[in-house]
């Protein structure tokens, strides 16, 4: 009995653990799929329920046997509503990584499948492979009014930057049309100052005509006294 007794703490102890360890809420999961193998979650949600979820896949590589992105990669998302025959609300094809988003239109019971797949120049080896591709998937599920929240103080922060960056253009034009005023001026004294230097120019050339004018008459006359003397 001495020896039972620890064996059995422990055991009680372990099983105390992992049912604590499913209380804990988890928002992102990773789960292995074999090529072109569809892999489905089935999510009981209330009506008005919007669920976004964002997701991202790597291949193994045989010869290394490590996961990465491989860009060829598409994967196809699909949610159908069970309590409806079926009913599919969501089927689109992503590359490697992305998001997806909808909203319970009903209560019950919806089936989310992702089928991964890669285009003809990959080698065949994927569609057999155990375990070929990994994807991690992450989704929130809660109220419209909360995720929406969420996005909106994105959508405020990308909205800010954008006002910030108008902000600058306009900073920017102004300089603009500030250094154009100032060519603008530059320009105006510049051909007033030739304007001047032209006009001073020929009132020189009139003063000089004169002058030799009047002293090639000068001379005449003084030529002309000297022969009649």
């Amino acid at each position: 009995m001495a020896l039972t007794a620890p064996s059995s703490w422990l055991t009680v102890t372990l099983a105390l653990f992992s049912f604590l360890s499913f209380l804990i809420p988890a928002n992102a999961l990773y789960f292995y799929v074999d090529g072109r193998q569809t892999k489905c979650f089935y999510e009981d949600l209330p009506k008005d329920t919007l669920v976004a979820g964002t997701f991202s896949t790597y291949v193994i590589n045989p010869q290394t046997n490590v996961y990465a992105i491989d860009h060829n990669l598409r994967v196809m998302i699909t949610v159908d509503e069970t309590f409806d025959n079926d009913h599919r609300v969501v089927s689109k094809r992503e590359h490697h990584s992305g998001r997806f988003t909808f909203t319970a239109a009903d209560a019950g019971q919806h089936k989310i499948c992702f089928l991964a797949d890669t285009d003809v120049q990959t080698s065949g080896w994927l569609s057999s492979a155990q375990g070929a591709v990994k994807i991690s998937l992450d989704m929130a599920i809660g109220e419209t009014s909360k995720i929406e929240t969420e996005d909106k103080d994105k959508m405020k922060d990308i909205v800010q930057r954008v006002k910030d960056l108008n902000g600058r253009l306009h900073d920017i034009r102004r300089e603009q049309v500030y250094q154009r005023e100032r060519e603008a001026e530059f320009r105006d004294q510049s051909e007033t100052t030739n304007s001047r230097v032209v006009r001073w120019t020929l009132i020189q050339l009139v003063v000089l005509s004169v002058a030799c004018a009047w002293q090639l008459s000068h001379l005449r006359s003084f030529f002309i006294k000297q022969k009649l003397t």
